[in-house]
């Protein structure tokens, strides 16, 4: 992120505002309204969107959804079981949550070390490896005997779990066509709430109904990670790390460029890194917020039965996968910024109803408050792609998004802690909080804080994914000596102006 704003052609038609760095962040700032008016740009049908991915297109972009909702299932498992995990272990919910929050503490290891793997060595088997790790910790989970052992499994959980987001956006969005963007971005990040979903319906369908108590839940979530491993090993390398590596190639020591690409990456884009990171840390506050101890405040403050606590979340997951969808596609439309912006709004409008409503007509605004802070993330997946230096995509998107949930990990412990020092009338001997109340606080100000960051920063819609748009990797092979202009525009099938090289930048060079 720069101050000010120039132009730059996305690859097929639309253009964005790419933000110029001789202009100072005043004058950065001020343009920041202007930009903010809906572009109001053609989108075709959302079914004519979806009819322009060939079969190797929806084959990336199904297992990486498959896995990215497994991730969630896995995440989920702990937060709908907190009672029981306590009672095992003999702990209060608040030390349960603690599970919850090392998980989110350290997701950014496993970004970090997941990401750099998946941009160095490819998308395939960083991906592959992800989902046996899913296997052994989830079947490991399910035979703890104490709490230590428990918050360790857990722990190296946050891991594995760390390492694919990143590498999913990447597998199911950087070959997609531009005017699908926005659709399959909404409908990639719904698989949080997909996977959501189906632990709330499997937790129903095991916990305390076929022996060993919570235990059955996490054997059974080992199980579907083996059938997304054979579907991956079936595909090969999107097309657009393929186009990269074979420019990387072009030299003996692709490791030396892939480090080179790096030193550009950070000297170019430090602030927008960081700019990310910030966004995500609000993002990943609002769906923690919004969902980890909710299924605690309909058992414990509002004296729902499980069954009415399944059918509530079962109706709130499937707001969030429409909301995802259809704002995540409205983002194509009226802007990624916007499009946030204006999601937020509504659903800090509905947070009194998600919260106070102690009946079961709660059941409605649960679905569109998911609906609108699923929404809001429907946009994130290509906001994010599109932020990103493009030899980095699976790092910066897999570790902005993990530090965000790194700076974020606290916050079931937090609302769990509070709401605890906001005792209600007991009943039948169990003690009741008032969790609602510090949900609706603590949710309207992370709205407040993503409104505000969003609206501060920049947007890159229809920013194009190919070689030919990196200047990154350009520089980094200029100043190398690795190839000259002739030869990247022979193996790419480019002009130095279709790459955006200009003269001035070669005599730099």
């Amino acid at each position: 992120m720069a101050p000010s704003e120039g132009r730059i052609e996305s690859r097929h038609a639309t253009p964005v505002d790419i933000p110029d760095e001789n202009m100072s962040p005043g004058q950065y700032i001020a343009t920041r309204i202007p930009t903010l008016k809906p572009p109001m740009a053609k989108a075709p049908n959302p079914f004519k969107c979806l009819a322009l991915l060939n079969k190797q297109q929806w084959l990336f972009f199904l297992v990486a959804f498959f896995a990215w909702s497994w991730d969630a299932f896995d995440f989920f498992t702990v937060s709908l079981t907190v009672e029981h995990l306590a009672e095992t272990f003999e702990k209060s919910k608040a030390d349960i949550t603690w599970g919850i929050t090392l998980v989110l503490m350290l997701r950014s290891v496993g970004a970090v070390i997941f990401g750099i793997a998946a941009d160095r060595y490819g998308r395939k088997w960083p991906f592959v490896v992800n989902n046996v790790l899913f296997i052994i910790l989830e079947l490991a989970t399910g035979f703890c005997s104490t709490y230590k052992q428990f918050l360790g499994v857990r722990a190296l959980f946050g891991i594995a779990m760390g390492g694919l987001y990143g590498n999913a956006a990447a597998t199911a969005l950087e070959d997609c066509p531009d005017a699908a963007r926005g659709i399959l971005s909404g409908m990639l990040q719904e698989g949080y709430a997909f996977g959501y979903l189906l632990a709330t319906v499997f937790a129903r369908a095991f916990v305390n109904t076929v022996g060993h108590g919570w235990r059955p839940l996490f054997w059974f979530g080992a199980g579907p990670p083996v059938l997304i491993i054979i579907f991956r090993l079936c595909l090969p390398e999107t097309q657009a790390y393929q186009e990269r590596q074979r420019v990387r190639e072009s030299d003996t020591n692709v490791g030396k460029t892939f480090i080179a690409e790096g030193k550009v990456a950070l000297r170019r884009h430090w602030l927008i890194l960081i700019y990310m990171v910030l966004l995500m840390a609000g993002f990943n506050f609002m769906s923690h917020g919004s969902q980890d101890i909710y299924p605690t405040m309909l058992s414990n403050q509002f004296n729902f039965s499980p069954d009415t606590v399944t059918v509530t979340q079962v109706v709130a997951n499937l707001g969030a996968m429409t909301g995802g969808t259809l704002v995540g596609y409205s983002s194509q439309i009226f802007g990624r910024r916007f499009t946030i912006i204006f999601i937020s709004i509504v659903g800090g409008a509905l947070l009194y109803p998600y919260t106070f409503v102690k009946t079961h007509a709660v059941i409605a605004p649960a679905f569109f408050e998911q609906f609108c802070v699923q929404g809001a993330w429907g946009v994130i997946p290509i906001h994010l792609m599109e932020l990103s230096p493009g030899g980095f995509r699976t790092f910066v998107v897999g570790t902005s998004y993990q530090l965000g949930n790194l700076v974020s990990s606290a916050s079931s412990t937090i609302e769990a802690t509070l709401g605890e020092g906001l005792p209600l009338p007991p009943k039948e001997d169990v003690k009741r909080y008032d969790y609602g109340k510090v949900i609706c606080i603590f949710m309207g100000c992370v709205y407040i804080y993503v409104i505000i960051l969003t609206y501060i920063g920049p947007e890159y819609r229809g920013r194009a994914f190919d070689v030919k748009a990196d200047k990154d990797l350009a520089e980094a092979t200029y100043h190398r000596e690795i190839i000259n202009t002739d030869s990247i525009a022979r193996r790419t099938g480019s002009s130095d102006e279709e790459k955006g090289i200009t003269h001035d930048e070669k005599e730099r060079f």
